[in-house]
């Protein structure tokens, strides 16, 4: 005996379904939609690591977090408008 819970048949293929349906949403096949928000993921780490060492050494990365968040911004805003 396990000690799984119990899973309906429908929840499973829904669940997985959803790997395809929102990427798909946005005009993306899944490994496309992951490249692309692995990406988006990197520049935040990027940004939340210029602001950080702006925070202690203020006359580094003046405007690097805020050149990035803008940029990013504009990404979306133009994914959004394609749609």
């Amino acid at each position: 005996m396990t000690d799984m819970p119990h899973r309906s048949r429908t929840t499973l293929p829904a669940f997985f379904r959803a790997f395809r349906s929102h990427p798909a949403s946005v005009g993306e096949t899944y490994f496309g939609h992951m490249v692309f928000a692995l990406r988006f993921a990197a520049m935040l780490l990027a940004a939340g690591g210029a602001a950080l060492v702006h925070a202690f050494i203020p006359p580094l990365f003046e405007t690097t977090a805020s050149r990035i968040i803008c940029s990013l911004h504009a990404t979306i805003e133009a994914r959004h408008a394609g749609q």
